[in-house]
């Protein structure tokens, strides 16, 4: 979540305040903000509650990421009442915290919950991390190194201070760094002939030749974005961590990717507990190049927008076993397409031997399985194609209960709601419009 104080030149300069989506029963929302630094701040905040007859069910303070001495104020409120609520953020904008930004109204009479509208909407959750960033857990390799918790902090910085438009700043890696992705990408371009899919491999010389991808140089997030955005309209954005499932699937709905920036310790190069460089560029780039590939992602990604959780939670898993660790037919073998088998030396090897369990991919038994997330996997469901798996999850996704269905315009970068028959009208206008283009092609070709 992110703060909405900063300064610039001396001055308190006010970006926005966050309402974050919650699981709990009831009506309780969750609201992030941060104030002026002024004696009272806080107490002029709280008024507006108790005014309003709003229960605050917990309240919780910390500094901020953003700024050395801001803090940010976390509070639970029960909220039985949506126009008390839109006036006490009416308030809150007006009086205390500037811009207002709706994250969503869970179960509060049964509203949709809140998904991004436009590309520029991924800000504002794209600092929500659940784990690692710049803290890392007491048993990761990097835990005890002051050096490598202080290299990963500046990706941190690097993620948190990042806006959609902006360029991804360059990363100067240093000579340990670089050899970590050395053993890593020699590793695995070895296993890509025999292992990989046809799609990855067919890709994999162009990031070569125009990405800087080199046993010795890891490559630079902004010149993959470019070469991406030029194959598929995909593009990288810099993240600390892991997101929520939820949030990650809504960036792929604008064919946005949520990549790190950070590579894994050094004493163990074939090893992360997260996901860092090594597993993005290697694992899920070459694929997000291929056409096929990057459609049948951003429809996974399309069908979590408003979608119940407990479906988020089903997509999620759909996910795991397709764009991490899917599997597919080709030329009467079977290869790998997921990125967290093109990404691991020893799983890419395993995955391919007799001891999984290969079943074929159906997302609503996929949907169910249990997974790992710690070791090799035991179970791996197998596509006929990329095709067949994108048309599955395509009529999959038609179940999930939603009050309206959702079309991505590549051209505003943004979601059309279509709940009205103006809007379906005027899609049916824009879908006459390229049939037209279609039928004057093939009359060309006769």
């Amino acid at each position: 979540m992110d703060a909405v104080v900063s300064k610039r030149n001396g001055e308190n300069v006010q970006k926005s305040m966050y309402i974050e989506e919650q699981s709990k029963k009831g009506n309780v929302i969750s609201v992030i903000f941060s104030l002026k630094e002024e004696v009272g701040a806080l107490a002029k905040a709280l008024r507006l509650f108790e005014e309003k007859g709003v229960n605050l069910t917990h309240i919780e303070s910390r500094p901020s990421h953003l700024k050395s001495g801001e803090y940010e104020f976390f509070i639970d409120l029960d909220c039985k009442s949506i126009s008390s609520l839109e006036e006490i953020l009416h308030s809150l904008r007006q009086e205390i915290s500037g811009g207002v930004h709706e994250l969503s109204r869970d179960k509060i009479k049964d509203t949709v919950p809140w998904f991004p509208r436009t590309i520029q909407d991924l800000d504002r959750f794209a600092n929500q991390i659940l784990s690692y960033g710049s803290e890392l857990d007491a048993d990761h390799p990097g835990f005890t190194d002051p050096v490598y918790r202080a290299r990963r902090k500046e990706f941190a910085d690097i993620a948190y201070n990042y806006r959609h438009g902006d360029d991804i700043p360059k990363v100067e890696y240093t000579e340990e760094e670089k050899n970590t992705w050395s053993v890593v990408f020699q590793e695995l371009k070895s296993l890509y002939p025999t292992h990989a899919c046809h799609e990855h491999n067919s890709v994999f010389p162009l990031l070569e030749e125009y990405c800087g991808y080199k046993k010795h140089n890891i490559p630079q997030l902004q010149d993959v974005c470019k070469f991406l955005q030029s194959c598929t309209g995909f593009r990288l954005r810099p993240v600390a961590g892991l997101l929520s499932s939820r949030d990650f699937l809504a960036g792929l709905a604008f064919r946005v990717f949520h990549s790190t920036q950070y590579i894994r310790h050094g004493s163990r190069p074939m090893y992360t507990p997260e996901p860092d460089v090594c597993h993005e560029l290697l694992g899920h780039v070459p694929l997000f190049a291929n056409p096929s590939f990057a459609q049948f992602s951003q429809e996974i990604g399309l069908a979590s927008l408003g979608a119940p959780d407990e479906y988020i939670e089903k997509l999620a898993t759909v996910y795991w076993f397709t764009v991490e660790f899917g599997l597919c037919k080709q030329n009467n073998d079977i290869r790998a397409f997921g990125a967290g088998l093109l990404s691991s030396f020893g799983e890419l090897q395993y995955c391919l031997t007799e001891k999984p369990d290969l079943q074929p991919f159906d997302p609503e038994t996929t949907a169910n399985q249990k997974y790992p997330i710690t070791s090799f996997q035991p179970v791996y469901f197998v596509a006929e194609s990329f095709e067949d798996a994108k048309d599955k999850v395509r009529k999959y996704a038609v179940n999930i209960p939603r009050p309206f269905s959702l079309r991505y315009n590549a051209y505003t970068q943004s979601i059309e709601v279509l709940d009205s028959i103006k809007q379906l009208q005027d899609l049916v206008v824009n879908i006459s419009g390229e049939m037209g283009i279609l039928t004057h092609a093939l009359k060309k070709l006769e």
